[in-house]
């Protein structure tokens, strides 16, 4: 049986394989792509969907969800024009996680 924390690893790398901030969002900083970019909503729309799959897998503890809470970079990419807080994927992921977090134990 896996650990808490081999569980949170896993999820994190899941999550890191599709993350459109590691390298796309520079791109969009440094004005070599646009916020409405197809390929970059592709990818991002793909990190989203892996994101809430991960959160809804279960497994994850209170503080283990926490440590991977979206909410910080969803907020960076709302910030630079890739998603808006009205986009389906981004309230269900925010749902996802309020789920997750009440549902979880210690």
């Amino acid at each position: 049986m896996e650990s808490g924390e081999q569980i949170l690893q896993r999820a994190i790398a899941t999550i890191s394989q599709s993350d459109p901030l590691t390298k796309l969002l520079e791109q969009v900083k440094l004005g070599r792509m646009k916020p409405t970019d197809a390929g970059l909503r592709a990818i991002t729309g793909s990190w989203l969907g892996t994101y809430q799959k991960v959160i809804e897998s279960g497994g994850l503890t209170r503080q283990a969800l926490r440590r991977i809470d979206p909410n910080p970079r969803l907020a960076v990419l709302i910030e630079y024009g890739v998603l808006t807080d009205e986009q389906q994927a981004v309230t269900g992921l925010r749902a996802s996680f309020e789920q997750a977090i009440a549902a979880a134990m210690e």
